[in-house]
């Protein structure tokens, strides 16, 4: 299965965005992790549908569009026009509206002819969103708490990975992406790996490098 490393420009410098997608072009990164946030779902905002509009002229590289936000099926149409590639929306906001919401954006998402997927919290069991995976193009398993870059890892998580890897390949999915966002590391990303997750989101551990074409590399490795 490929293992694909996804910087998130949360972590870049928001004044120099375009020298941001060059770095991760040059680097390596296989695609564009972009951190929506609405200030609601989490604390901090971060940008909306514009933003991922003016980084698709910049680059050809799939923007991953993760969104953290209050009632994710009305912001589907901004982000699909906008250039997204595959957009992801959390279990635990749309389950707080009503216990078909998930699948109904989900179902909206594809009516544009972008992939989609289902979010989990590191609280949340993955077997809450079991149900939506004939849908998915991809799962993403939070490995911290969603709202700020730079946080470590929750061990726990792991077992999570495995689950959700494990019914994929019940249910005939082996090669769904299962994605994990937050805290990974050079350190950790074996683990995480073997675990069963094949898209890596690196924030910090990209940004802050020395030299971001070998972290990648490395993380991939």
């Amino acid at each position: 299965m490929q293992i694909k490393i996804a910087p998130s420009i949360l972590a870049a410098d928001f004044s120099k965005m375009a020298s941001a997608v060059k770095l991760i072009q040059a680097s390596g990164g296989d695609m564009i992790h972009c951190d929506v946030m609405d200030g609601s779902f989490v604390e901090p905002i971060t940008f909306g549908g514009q933003m991922v509009k003016d980084i698709r002229r910049l680059t050809k590289l799939p923007l991953d569009c993760h969104l953290m936000t209050e009632h994710p099926k009305t912001q589907i149409k901004f982000f699909a026009e906008a250039g997204a590639d595959i957009i992801t929306v959390h279990y635990e906001a749309c389950n707080k509206i009503s216990v078909n919401y998930l699948k109904e954006t989900l179902q909206l998402i594809k009516s544009y002819g972008v992939k989609c997927g289902a979010v989990v919290n590191p609280d949340v069991p993955v077997e809450n969103i079991f149900e939506v995976f004939p849908l998915c193009d991809m799962v993403l398993i939070m490995t911290v708490f969603p709202g700020y870059g730079g946080q470590k890892f929750v061990p726990e998580t792991l077992e999570k990975i495995k689950k959700a890897r494990a019914y994929a390949i019940k249910t005939g999915k082996p090669d769904l992406d299962i994605e994990v966002d937050g805290g990974v590391t050079e350190e950790n990303a074996a683990l995480i790996k073997q675990a069963g997750a094949n898209v890596l989101v690196a924030g910090s551990a990209v940004f802050r490098s020395k030299d971001p074409a070998k972290t990648i590399a490395a993380l991939r490795r």
